[in-house]
């Protein structure tokens, strides 16, 4: 037992998985450190929310690939109704595009079903103090990915060829405001605001505003 868990607060987890030896077995491991406590279990994607939706928990142990709705889905719609309450995936699955889509979804850690019992437990104590935790086989994965996400917004503005001020002009189009309002919110002339949006319209090869608008917010061009 961590000496540390004496003096820290109770932290209350919901184990989520459709195999109910693997909930057992979790449960059995976690419950004998006295800083944790179990106040729920789920056998799918569903009963995972409904429990976070009425019970009060800090932690959700969470499978991926569960009947009805699977754990990323079911990582989604809680993250975004419970925010504050940290998700750890435990799965079998040392593939990225799985932590990937869980990491846009908000999980805090990401575990394989193999860890020792310790380390899952040093992992749930840290995301309930507000760590994440990504197995380090994977972080070079992770960093790589979203450095290539970066690259790829980065090049996309380059081959579109916009400036920042034409981008600012953009996302007023965007807004709906109109060449004088766009005018005033930048501080320039109308005259400006249109020679802008000329060039806009050639870089981007669209003939209109509301053309402009809607190639702005698919290919996200613009902020919300």
């Amino acid at each position: 037992m961590d000496v540390m868990a004496k003096n820290k607060k109770v932290i209350k987890f919901i184990i989520a998985d459709d195999h109910i030896l693997m909930r057992e077995g979790l449960a059995k491991i976690i419950s004998m450190e006295p800083d944790l406590k179990m106040v729920g279990e789920a056998a799918d994607g569903a009963q995972a929310i409904e429990l976070a939706r009425n019970i009060d928990v800090d932690i959700i142990l969470m499978d991926i690939n569960m009947p009805n709705v699977n754990g990323i889905e079911a990582t989604r719609v809680i993250k975004k109704e419970k925010p504050h309450i940290g998700i750890i995936a435990l799965t079998i699955h040392d593939q990225e595009e799985y932590l990937f889509e869980l990491i846009r979804c908000g999980i805090s850690g990401y575990v394989l079903k193999d860890v020792s019992p310790d380390d899952l437990v040093k992992t749930i104590r840290g995301v309930a103090a507000g760590q994440s935790f990504i197995p380090p086989s994977l972080t070079t994965k992770v960093f790589q990915e979203f450095n290539r996400l970066a690259n790829q917004r980065d090049q996309q503005h380059r081959h579109y060829g916009l400036t920042d001020r034409e981008l600012d002009v953009l996302h007023q189009v965007a807004k709906g405001l109109a060449n004088k309002d766009i005018a005033n919110v930048l501080y320039i002339s109308e005259k400006t605001v249109k020679n802008h949006l000329t060039n806009i319209f050639q870089k981007i090869g669209v003939n209109d505003r509301t053309q402009a608008a809607l190639f702005a917010i698919k290919h996200n061009l613009v902020e919300d």
